[in-house]
């Protein structure tokens, strides 16, 4: 109470501060109903967001002081829209990926994992993973002088258990972004970078709040707001060792979401240019206050909301489910609300599906399937135990399944999915054969490995790959297509042009005699960690690996269906000469099609 106290009466002196500022410079304003904030206001204020973190380290504030303005403001004049909607980035943020990238035990799990399989290597790891999940804590050890950090310091510093924290994004240099890569930041220690470009007449107000509060000079800059902002831990790449843990000399793209969406025409094509932000983080369309306190400041717009949407609603839930075993500072209902908006995304942002009714010969039904990828990079894209593949049913009137590829077994993995590695399907015909769209890596034996140090190359890369992406561009190399997919005329190609960001694959379903009406589904399925992924990791006997083991059965990793396409077919007249076959189909003249065919 003593240190909120402290914070509170500086915070008053720094807005008294700024009104003399504001009324010696003969600043004009239009004044609103809205009070400005009471003693009393600001002291509910920071109680409501003292679960965040409120220290310092002379580099780095916690999140609970940013929140102190850019938070909850108890009179719902900042940080809120028109509406009423409540938009302030330190709600929105607590419960994303981003907040508890360093709390994330499957995270904790995969790096003690690394590090059992080389724990020659525990610096080198340890450095490199923190660098992006705990950044605070790993760059304050180094901008102090200390160029090796370890868990156990992390785990007692609450600031860097706060994840990527605001700091983590706007005290980063911004010469160069878009050019480091693999968690090489570089931060300043005085200085906050905005989207907003400040007119000379308002710059004062909001240098001198910044900097009496937390001591921060706010500066604006629009690469804030672009791509580059995200390319220095959303492209990595890692140095291979050998199986006996010596260095080859070689690397390997672990991830290259940036630099997927570089080779797309989200940035390629003028017309279609989208950043980053564009969806993870949406803009509102009107103008917001962004900090409370000073009923003074002038509107921002556009407003770009810290929702960080990404695709991973299964490690949200897991740790929804124990906020408190966690450590966690966010609520079940701020969870719920990330939940929302990721499954949101996933099921209406992601992808299309289409299913098309092709013809029926003899004892068979055909139907071409089709994947439209409309994220601005690789679906699924980022870390790559993440995979997506093809849920085909075809059932008659009662529900009886007639075929079905892609089913889950009550393991959470899919039937017939090969143990080592099922191949890219153009065509599949059998229950067994199911398109999984992957990364699946090799080590330097050729071997399929999931320790990330051991990756030398990539034994397949299907992941449906975004509109535009070209082998041409100058950032293939980091982006490939690899295995039976880089030769299939129906992937990213239609009618010979590249770059249409689709899948087609083509279904032959044997009826064996089937005679009445089929009802033939296509789903789309993704998993963020699929158990395949964790096979070899669940084998090592380790206190980290083991709770995450058991959180993870005990949660259950449930596929969420990204999209899906139906269509109803009525097969009748089956005979060793003649083949006469009724299909329903939409669009058509009189709601049916016939096709007559001679007998084999």
């Amino acid at each position: 109470m003593k240190q909120i106290l402290q914070q509170l009466r500086w915070k008053i002196i720094a807005a008294g501060t700024l009104l003399l500022i504001v009324l010696s410079a003969g600043y004009s304003y239009n004044p609103t109903p809205a009070p400005y904030h009471s003693e009393d206001d600001l002291v509910k204020l920071l109680l409501l967001n003292n679960t965040l973190p409120v220290g310092d380290n002379e580099i780095f504030i916690g999140s609970g002081k940013c929140g102190g303005c850019h938070g909850l403001d108890p009179v719902e004049f900042a940080n809120i829209t028109e509406e009423g909607e409540e938009v302030s980035p330190a709600e929105n943020w607590r419960a994303t990926m981003m907040a508890n990238s360093a709390k994330d035990p499957f995270w904790q799990a995969k790096m003690a994992h690394e590090i059992a399989i080389n724990p020659q290597h525990t610096q080198e790891l340890v450095n490199k993973c923190t660098a992006c999940h705990a950044p605070v804590g790993r760059f304050t050890s180094l901008m102090n002088g200390e160029p090796d950090y370890s868990i156990a310091a992390m785990l007692e510093d609450s600031l860097a258990m706060d994840g990527v924290t605001c700091g983590a994004c706007h005290q980063q240099r911004i010469n160069n972004l878009g050019n480091h890569f693999s968690g090489t930041l570089t931060f300043h220690s005085d200085t906050i970078w905005g989207p907003y470009i400040s007119e000379e007449m308002d710059f004062p107000i909001f240098s001198a709040a910044m900097n009496n509060f937390v001591g921060y000079e706010p500066l604006g800059n629009h690469i804030v707001s672009q791509s580059e902002m995200c390319a220095t831990c959303h492209s990595l790449i890692t140095e291979t060792v050998d199986l006996n843990g010596n260095f080859t000399g070689e690397t390997f793209v672990e991830q290259a979401t940036y630099h997927e969406w570089l080779n797309s025409s989200f940035n390629e094509d003028e017309s279609l240019q989208k950043e980053c932000q564009g969806c993870h983080m949406p803009a509102l369309d009107e103008s917001i206050i962004i900090a409370s306190g000073y009923s003074f400041l002038p509107r921002r717009e556009p407003f770009a909301q810290h929702w960080f949407i990404g695709g991973n609603s299964f490690m949200l839930e897991l740790m929804k489910n124990r906020i408190d075993e966690l450590g966690i500072t966010a609520t079940t209902d701020h969870f719920d609300t990330v939940i929302q908006r990721t499954l949101y995304q996933l099921q209406n942002e992601t992808a299309n599906v289409e299913i098309e009714q092709n013809e029926v010969d003899g004892d068979t039904a055909r139907y071409t399937v089709r994947l439209t990828n409309l994220a601005g990079h690789k679906f699924p894209s980022g870390y790559p135990s993440r995979r997506a593949y093809i849920e085909f049913i075809a059932s008659d009137s009662n529900g009886n399944e007639i075929f079905h590829s892609g089913k889950l077994n009550n393991m959470y993995e899919v039937v017939g999915n090969d143990p080592q590695m099922e191949p890219h399907y153009d065509l599949i015909n059998s229950e067994d054969e199911v398109q999984i769209y992957e990364m699946v890596m090799a080590d330097t034996e050729g071997n399929i490995t999931t320790v990330l140090e051991r990756a030398d190359h990539l034994l397949k890369d299907n992941r449906l790959v975004p509109l535009g992406f070209s082998t041409l561009h100058n950032a293939y190399d980091t982006t490939k297509i690899v295995g039976s997919a880089a030769g299939d005329p129906n992937f990213n190609h239609i009618d010979g042009i590249e770059g249409t960001a689709n899948d087609e694959v083509r279904f032959h379903i044997p009826l064996h005699g089937f005679d009445g009406e089929m009802n033939v589904t296509a789903k789309l399925m993704y998993q963020s960690v699929p158990p395949k992924w964790n096979f070899d990791m669940f084998t090592v006997d380790n206190p980290t690996i083991n709770a995450f083991e058991e959180m993870y059965w005990a949660e259950g990793a449930d596929p969420v269906m990204v999209g899906s396409a139906a269509i109803s077919t009525m097969i009748t007249g089956i005979n060793e000469k003649e083949q006469r076959y009724i299909i329903k189909s939409n669009p058509s003249t009189d709601g049916s099609i016939v096709i007559e065919s001679g007998s084999e």
